[in-house]
């Protein structure tokens, strides 16, 4: 018997509806393809395809939002793809680097990270469905996000990477940057998003010209320039708790007096 065009429509997937998704799957494989060069010892080209699915995640929900193709599935893939990418990936490749040299401890510090990144996964996920994230209405995450995470996690390879030096490679050092990084990332801090940020009229044209000399920096001093941005990003932590605070009191205030 065949079988209606509707029922059809419901089985039928539209490049406009896959698109975002494919995104994602690229994401999920830039994230495997880094754990695969981590043991060959191709530590550089693994943290290039941790970067790349940054990239590629921050693009997906931009393309979900642009062709209106969110979906449940979408989001699932999504902080599948986020687990493996941001947290057993970098993960790995820490252990790979450096945390192996430690034994078993190391890979104890190595795990804490990864388990710290699913379980924001999962606490996000929650708290969109039960709408209980007090940061959001403010424009703020709740922790560090899973890719800022992994970004910031891999700073003392990008500095290894950037001076040709060892320094944090076997340090114990790393083990406790590595906990600091796993605690900011499940810690409920407020932390800041893209979507707070606006660019005036008047100031799109020195902010283009910022971004073309950052991508050319990039291309010429590659390591020290992307750990100059995971630095800033590091120290603007303690800046977006205290303008979150200002914030929040001047929300109550402002509630008291209605």
């Amino acid at each position: 018997m065949r079988t209606p065009k509707k029922d059809m429509g419901r089985n039928v997937f539209t490049a406009r509806m896959m698109a975002a998704n494919v995104v994602t799957t690229l994401a999920l494989c830039s994230g495997m393809t880094a754990i695969r060069f981590a043991i060959e010892g191709r530590f550089q080209l693994a943290v290039v395809f941790v970067i790349a699915a940054a990239v590629l995640d921050a693009m997906d929900g931009a393309v979900a939002r642009l062709l209106k193709s969110t979906s449940r599935f979408g989001a699932e893939l999504d902080s599948l793809s986020d687990v493996v990418a941001f947290g057993m990936a970098p993960a790995f490749l820490l252990y790979a680097w450096g945390l192996g040299d430690m034994g078993r401890f190391g890979w104890i510090v190595a795990l804490a990270y990864g388990v710290s990144v699913a379980l924001r996964l999962a606490r996000y996920n929650a708290a969109i469905e039960d709408e209980d994230d007090p940061h959001r209405p403010l424009g703020y995450f709740t922790g560090v996000p899973a890719p800022a995470g992994a970004m910031l996690v891999l700073l003392p390879m990008l500095l290894d990477f950037a001076f040709e030096s060892n320094l944090f490679q076997r340090s114990i050092v790393l083990v406790g940057y590595v906990g600091l990084i796993a605690t900011l990332v499940v810690s409920r801090l407020p932390t800041f998003s893209l979507k707070q940020f606006r660019v005036r009229r008047d100031a799109m044209v020195p902010t283009l010209l910022l971004i073309a000399l950052f991508a050319a920096s990039v291309t010429v001093y590659r390591w020290a320039a992307l750990s100059i941005v995971v630095i800033l990003y590091l120290g603007s932590i303690p800046l977006a708790l205290s303008i979150y605070r200002r914030k929040k009191h001047e929300s109550v205030k402002s509630k008291a007096s209605e």
